[in-house]
């Protein structure tokens, strides 16, 4: 996710923040602890230097950065509390722990004392500039750019509901979406941007943060396919909860003054994990690129050898957020293979080389992606992308492939594991199941299996 104006301004104060609570820390030291004179020397410069930027490190594991405009004052409290003790422990273990110092006495003060200079130092910056963000949406003059749909008496009730309550929530309505054509309640009150038959248009066409779904949450097939609709662009969803989300819990309230809307979850997986996920992308990659080099050679010599033709197959596939990108592959199949338009490969498909059997079937053909993982147009684990062709085909069956673009697309993928290429649409919304399980089942161990199930499929080749 990009970083904005916002994020920036964020992360220059807990950068200052950070260096001059460890000027303080480094001067109590010294004078509190070993009982020395404060010295400018060398060491001292180079923490300066390098210790801001592990807090930041930190912090942006945390995902402190990300939708800074979203944060609240007790977040940034409870993301201060725990990133200073994570970071304190690190830094007094690589840092602190081969201290001179009269007694091990000192080890406790010293660390107190990391911790407490450096949250305090870093707290109340932070919550000054969070608590400037919160009123100032709260005074309605920042906020989410939202649209409303549906036009019924429903949908009126919450709009003044929250056009109403005494402090703004952050909803600046731009407009609302009809359900039917009867659908005029809200015709005097907001611009009717078209009708549900055009949302994807919509949320193309105006810069849209925030949808409220005006319907009963147990409605569960409109409402299904409409989620399907949103998700995977990078907009938070609302929807009117019934009695069974207030009895199970899934209501979860942010805002004390708020309205009573149930926010649909856009990311099952924690940010500190999202941000080790991507160091971890960037990591493989450029290791596997560094140690597959020769090894990409014999193969490039190989394919040129089998026949005619570039050694790369570069084609226009949909990633995070349904923004298009070209995946990098070994090509397997002969030149003009798609001819006659798009054309999903079989096993016995006669456009396949017979050096690109092998390929596949090993999955080698796939590698070349490391360079797409290194762009952030990919991840090593993720579902896998598909062409636009393929996609408007699949949503006309199974609108919920579009919760899938949500997040970065993989290298191989639980459904690529588990079940292979996929010959046709049928067999693409087979596949597309598994990729769905992952996608509400997120978390690092998860890609770790991944991973190795995908290791054990090259060894064997036994990739379909």
């Amino acid at each position: 996710m990009k970083l904005t104006k916002k994020s920036y301004y964020l992360l220059l104060i807990d950068y200052l923040s950070a260096v001059l609570a460890w000027v303080l820390f480094f001067y109590f030291r010294k004078t509190h602890i070993e009982f020395t004179s404060f010295i400018r020397d060398q060491q001292f410069y180079l923490g300066v230097i390098v210790v801001p930027l592990f807090w930041i490190l930190i912090y942006s594991l945390q995902g402190t950065y990300i939708q800074v405009k979203r944060i609240y004052r007790i977040r940034i409290f409870n993301l201060s509390i725990l990133g200073t003790s994570i970071g304190s422990l690190f830094l007094f273990f690589l840092l602190l722990l081969d201290d001179v110092i009269p007694s091990h006495y000192s080890y406790y003060k010293s660390l107190i004392a990391l911790f407490s200079i450096h949250f305090i130092v870093t707290l109340f910056p932070r919550y000054w500039f969070v608590t400037r963000q919160v009123k100032k949406i709260q005074q309605r003059k920042e906020g989410f750019k939202t649209i409303l749909i549906g036009g019924n008496e429903k949908a009126l009730q919450i709009f003044n509901e929250i056009q109403q309550l005494p402090l703004g929530i952050g909803t600046q309505f731009i407009g609302y979406v009809r359900l039917k054509n009867s659908d005029l309640a809200l015709d005097k009150q907001l611009t009717c941007l078209g009708n549900i038959q055009d949302l994807s248009v919509i949320i193309e066409k105006f810069p849209v943060e925030d949808v409220i779904i005006a319907i009963e949450s147990n409605e569960h097939e409109i409402l299904s396919k409409l989620i399907a609709t949103i998700q995977g662009k990078g907009i938070k969803i609302k929807i009117i909860p019934d009695m069974y989300d207030f009895l199970s819990g899934s209501l979860k309230i942010n805002n004390l003054f708020g309205a009573l809307l149930l926010e649909i979850p856009t990311d099952e997986m924690a940010p500190w994990q999202n941000s080790i996920k991507r160091l971890i992308d960037i990591t493989i990659s450029m290791i596997s690129i560094a140690l597959l080099l020769p090894f990409f050679i014999i193969i490039a010599l190989l394919i040129k050898q089998n026949s005619k033709g570039p050694v790369f197959f570069f084609q226009k596939r949909i990633g995070k957020n349904g923004i298009p990108f070209k995946i990098i592959k070994f090509r397997t199949m002969l030149v003009n293979a798609e001819h006659n338009g798009p054309q999903l490969s079989s096993t016995d498909d006669i456009r396949i080389t017979s050096f690109g059997k092998l390929l596949r079937k090993t999955r080698i053909d796939e590698f070349p992606q490391f360079v797409n993982v290194l762009k952030g147009d990919m991840s090593l684990v993720g579902p896998r992308p598909e062409r636009q062709f393929y996609i408007n085909q699949i949503v006309e069956k199974e609108p919920h492939y579009l919760q899938l673009t949500s997040v970065r697309p993989g290298i191989t993928s639980w459904g690529q594991v588990k079940f292979g290429y996929a010959e046709n649409v049928d067999e693409m919304i087979r596949r597309m199941k598994y990729d769905l399980l992952y996608l509400k089942n997120r978390s690092l161990s998860l890609d770790i299996k991944i991973m190795f199930y995908t290791i054990i499929t090259i060894l064997k080749a036994k990739g379909k």
